[in-house]
């Protein structure tokens, strides 16, 4: 019999639940809720590795032990499924990216009194942490920390509130800021500084009517699939080289052997290049122009076998005669999902389909989909590449027999 206060679970929060649904913040599978509200904790519970937690809201189960962290991360993708009455299989243990991995982030600058405030903000707030300590960022990124605040701190605006994008490109760091005005020579001077001390491989900013581009000695780029894509500012890029690789060695394993692949919300091509790497003649629709358009120069240049679509697949969808024109089909669509477009595939006669997906309530949704129109999900895999986050990826394939 279950102990009654015994925490069996995480929640989709990060609060510990009990088998009766009582939920408790900042608990772990196997604590105990005692009598007069005291936890005690269990085996899988451990220190947090950074003293921002539990404030800092990048964070949200650094209290897990690795082993529950991965198994969180697992049971969100399978409790996912479950609730769409589809049967995730046996549970594959999932990847969780390691510490220090994160390669993109955004964070924001706010001044308070004297002083600028730097950091992420908190759980379901507007208020900064002012962040000294963090065990997500990659090195690159969080070495720009200290030297931006400094450098924000020195203009003594009291009304100062940045955004910063920051991400590690092929060259190093691309970092945007928006909501800052640069005038007169000095603070030109100052910011050029900034970028040329600390090796930046692009420098923006956007005062309100756009990124303008204050630096970059050469184009940047990351590269996918072997291919140096070029990366606009803003673009949408995995965050950690290593859940994407986790997530493109699932495509290319369930897609190997396909020899025409539409690759839909294609982005800058993440899966296209690696399949195209791998044989297959890909086709990389995307709605976003830039990306698009850095897409199709890298397949150019390069010679890939990746044709560039600029294509709005919420309002214009792949028909079905579209479809049924390739092997197989790729999608990574946005965090709503894609409702329109996964009707038309279940009614298509493509074989396989692997959808990569960053929220699974919305991919549960569309795998019943799927799986009415006549597809059988034959493989499912949990990527954690937001460490310690309530934020969850998954990798499917469904298969027409």
């Amino acid at each position: 019999m279950t102990q009654s206060g015994l925490i069996v679970r995480v929640a989709a929060k990060g609060d510990g639940a009990t088998a009766d649904g009582r939920h408790r913040a900042l608990a772990a599978p196997g604590d105990v809720i005692e009598a007069d509200g005291s936890l005690t904790l269990g085996p899988d519970h451990v220190a947090p590795v950074c003293r921002h937690f539990p404030a800092c809201g990048a964070c949200q189960v650094q209290h897990l032990s690795d082993r529950a962290l991965a198994e969180f991360v697992a049971d969100r993708v399978a409790g996912a499924a479950r609730g769409q009455g589809i049967d995730p299989g046996p549970v594959v243990p999932a990847h969780v990216s390691p510490a220090f991995t994160r390669r993109r982030a955004s964070l924001h600058a706010q001044a308070i009194g004297t002083r600028v405030v730097l950091g992420f903000r908190e759980a379901a707030s507007h208020r900064l942490v002012d962040v000294k300590q963090c065990a997500v960022l990659a090195p690159p990124l969080f070495a720009l920390i200290a030297p931006l605040r400094a450098l924000l701190a020195a203009r003594k605006d009291r009304k100062l509130a940045v955004d910063i994008d920051m991400t590690l490109a092929d060259q190093g760091v691309a970092l945007g800021l928006s909501g800052l005005t640069v005038e007169g020579l000095a603070a030109t001077e100052a910011i050029g500084e900034f970028a040329r001390a600390h090796r930046l491989a692009r420098l923006t900013i956007d005062s309100g009517y756009g990124p303008d581009t204050v630096w970059e000695p050469e184009p940047v780029t990351i590269t996918l699939g072997a291919t140096p894509v070029p990366l606009p500012p803003g673009a949408f890029l995995q965050a950690t080289a290593d859940g994407e690789a986790a997530l493109v060695d699932a495509a290319r394993e369930w897609l190997a052997g396909a020899a025409t692949v539409a690759d839909l919300f294609a982005g800058l091509g993440t899966f296209a290049f690696a399949l195209a790497a791998g044989g297959a003649k890909v086709l990389a629709a995307e709605a976003a122009r830039d990306a698009h358009l850095a897409c199709q120069a890298a397949a150019r240049q390069h010679g890939r076998a990746v044709h560039a679509l600029h294509r709005d697949l919420y309002r214009n969808p792949l028909q079905v005669d579209e479809l049924d024109r390739f092997a197989a089909i790729l999608l990574d669509p946005p965090r709503a999902g894609a409702r329109d477009q996964i009707a038309l595939i279940a009614a298509s006669h493509v074989a396989r389909v692997v959808y990569i997906a960053c929220n699974p309530a919305s991919w549960a949704r569309d795998a019943a989909m799927l799986i009415a129109g006549g597809y059988r999900l034959a493989g499912l895999r949990a990527v954690g590449q937001f460490r310690w986050s309530t934020h969850v990826e998954l990798a499917s394939l469904f298969v027409r027999d």
